[in-house]
């Protein structure tokens, strides 16, 4: 049943199914049914007027209109009011601004109603705009306890499909469920885990989930759905973890190897982190295993990533094979060419650049000696994955800023060899373990939670545009001792022609501001030559200032920075604002970041900008910041090719019930790792429902 077409469900039809689907993608009695309340409101008491005051939330009514006024609004808008009147015969207006033909056609004078909305005040009067009302004597939501609210869209609000219309879909849905069809609903987790989890069955968790009669009952509905969501997600990477390592064979790396060891010895620039120490062992127990080795590398800014890939691919290079390195940009490229030739010192190890710009004879001495292993590490753009780019024995990958490229660009690193090459992917943006354990299930993770020594705190503090003088007099100091300072401003999709004026107006005022001073500008709409000028002039000491919008975000090393200034800092989120923090403090100078903003600010603003000045520790920031704006915003995973979907879990706040769900997938995959357990069927089929597209040839 669960699979009917909505049409055929009263009160849907197939205008109202087409509405349905193209504005929230349900077409199915099973998709109504998985489609949550957002909210609940409470229906078990009815208010008197008297009670009745502006600050209320929503309250329900019982009462009769006494009359109708229509006034004119211009046009044909026109404005209802129907004057209402409780037991106690007191008087409170109900407005309508829109559907009034409706209004005036079927509701009626002297007709006892229960009316449901929120209460405000207009020139002294109470009053509740586009109430709910419904005629008293068949009213089915006196008893129900607490009413779900759906979401809905403006084009099907206009149509008349409210929250409210859904609620009656749902309603008519399980009444049908319950008396045609008991079984439809079918449990989808194996008995043992319903049992050891104290879970409520899915049949009573659905029904009461859209219609509970208290509070309590809610909360244990809820978390047998959310249990169940994460369940699902995490029993796919699991087993998509445990498929990879029992049958993709990698390349073996048996050895430390001499290079390493010569590294190690003569050209470590300083001591290890423990931190990076635990890294390596873990990527030499992978490159040891026998297995391909899919890891996913997280750092603060800072926090020493390069270095730990560096060595990750001298093991590599040290039994004979090659290794690649591959950036977002241009300039992050030639940046690790510089860092990585700085570390090798002496050792003969051969690193080569290969972007887009890399051209003519160059580019075809750099193919040539790729093919011929000559070349021990490339670096490069996307420009290293083109087909006419061929190693000789390529064992190693590192993706550096791993969100920047998308799935397919990352897969083409993998046919370079006849074997897929091991794979490290690196990201500075801090990714809460929650959303980690979710999104990149299927990885091994590493994390570097450590700063290498000698490292300062950077200290942000925040100022309004009213402060401005006292912060130029502070860059006037820092420069006159010898530092150099960034000065960013935003440059933001939808309004990139007025953030681009802005940058303009910006960049030239402070030439007035700071004539005795060279200043450098960049922006994302400059040429690939002409914004790599300027920002050579910037790394060579050429320049003081860097006036730039968020191109500098990632990867610009510059250790004599130590001052950044984030204009209108309350447009960037705090992923943004810690990445622009990492550009100073790279050397070992005191540093600083001034986060400029307008006089008035909202309360999530505030509350981000109050975040950024509290710590420097990147995972806290990413907590925060899942917490404000969820795991679709947080930076990369739209573009991880698992974007989550999650209709009721919250990765933010159900981190316990993540842990539970993947401790259960791993038990349960190590148990029954072939999917042929008969208390299993239901959950293999439910499995395979929810990801029809996988290769599920070995479940029975």
């Amino acid at each position: 049943m669960l699979t009917q077409d909505l049409t055929y469900l009263t009160g849907v039809g197939p205008v109202r199914k087409q509405l349905l689907q193209s504005e929230l993608g349900l077409s199915t009695f099973g998709d109504l049914l998985m489609y949550f309340p957002y909210k609940y409101v409470d229906r078990s008491r009815v208010y008197l007027i008297r009670e009745l005051n502006g600050d209320m939330p929503f309250v329900q009514i019982r009462g009769q209109i006494l009359s109708f006024e229509s006034f004119d609004m211009g046009g044909r808008k026109k404005r209802l009011v129907a004057h209402f009147c409780d037991a106690e015969r007191r008087v409170i207006d109900l407005v309508w601004f829109n559907n009034v033909s409706y209004v005036t056609k079927n509701i009626k004078v002297g007709v006892q109603y229960i009316v449901f909305g929120r209460p405000s005040v207009f020139n002294g009067r109470l009053n509740i705009q586009h109430p709910d009302i419904d005629k008293a004597e068949n009213f089915e939501l006196m008893g129900m306890g607490l009413q779900p609210h759906y979401h809905t869209t403006e084009r099907m609000k206009r149509a008349g499909v409210t929250s409210r219309a859904i609620e009656r879909m749902t309603r008519t849905l399980i009444e049908r469920l319950v008396n045609h069809a008991p079984d439809a609903i079918r449990e989808t987790l194996p008995p043992s885990l319903i049992h050891q989890r104290g879970l409520m069955p899915r049949a009573e968790a659905l029904r009461i989930i859209h219609y509970p009669s208290n509070a309590d009952e809610l909360e244990r509905a809820r978390h047998r759905m959310k249990y169940e969501e994460l369940f699902f997600v995490q029993l796919h990477t699991v087993r998509q973890l445990h498929n990879r390592r029992a049958s993709s064979g990698g390349i073996l790396i048996p050895r430390v190897g001499e290079l390493f060891h010569r590294f190690y010895n003569e050209c470590l620039p300083f001591t290890l982190t423990e931190a990076q120490k635990r890294v390596i062992r873990e990527v030499n127990d992978d490159l040891r295993s026998g297995h391909q080795m899919n890891r996913l590398l997280q750092g603060d800014v800072g926090s020493g990533k390069t270095l730990v890939a560096l060595m990750a691919m001298l093991l590599a290079v040290g039994n004979g094979h090659q290794a690649v390195i591959m950036a977002p940009t241009e300039i992050l490229a030639e940046q690790h060419l510089a860092t990585i030739t700085d570390f090798l010192g002496a050792l003969p190890v051969r690193a080569a650049l290969l972007t887009s710009s890399v051209k003519g004879k160059k580019r075809k001495e750099v193919l040539d000696s790729l093919a011929k292993g000559d070349i021990h590490i490339l670096i490069g753009t996307h420009a290293v994955i083109q087909d006419h780019v061929v190693f000789h024995s390529l064992a190693m990958a590192v993706i550096d800023e791993q969100h920047r490229f998308g799935v397919a660009h990352r897969a083409r690193l993998w046919h370079k060899n006849d074997r897929p090459p091991h794979v490290l992917v690196m990201t500075a943006t801090p990714i809460p373990r929650t959303l980690a354990m979710t999104l990149y299930g299927d990885l091994d993770v590493s994390i570097i939670d450590e700063l290498p020594p000698g490292r300062k705190p950077i200290t942000t503090s925040h100022i309004t545009d009213r402060a401005l003088a006292s912060l130029y007099d502070g860059i006037r100091r820092q420069v006159a001792e010898g530092r150099q300072v960034y000065i960013v401003f935003p440059m933001i999709e939808e309004s990139e022609k007025i953030d681009l004026k802005n940058l303009e107006d910006g960049y030239d005022q402070l030439c007035k501001i700071f004539p005795e001073m060279r200043i450098s500008r960049v922006h994302g709409r400059m040429k690939a030559a002409e914004k790599d000028h300027e920002m050579q002039k910037f790394q060579q000491g050429e320049t003081q200032i860097l006036v730039a919008t968020t191109v500098i975000e990632v990867g610009v090393n510059v250790p004599n920075a130590t001052v950044m200034v984030i204009n209108e800092a309350q447009r960037f989120g705090l992923s943004q604002l810690h990445q622009l923090r990492g550009r100073v403090g790279r050397g070992g100078d005191k540093s600083y970041c001034i986060l400029v903003t307008r006089e008035k600010m909202g309360e999530d603003t505030q509350r981000r900008i109050d975040i950024m000045c509290q710590t420097n520790d990147g995972f806290r920031i990413a907590e925060a910041d899942l917490k404000l704006r969820g795991p679709g915003d947080i930076e990369g995973t739209q573009q991880s090719g698992q974007a989550l979907d999650l209709k009721i879990a919250n990765i933010a706040r159900d981190g316990l019930l993540i842990q539970q769900s993947r401790d259960d997938a791993q038990r349960i995959i190590a148990l029954d790792p072939d999917c042929r357990l008969p208390d299993h069927d239901a959950m293999w089929e439910r499995a395979r429902e929810l990801r029809p597209e996988e290769d599920w040839s070995k479940i029975s």
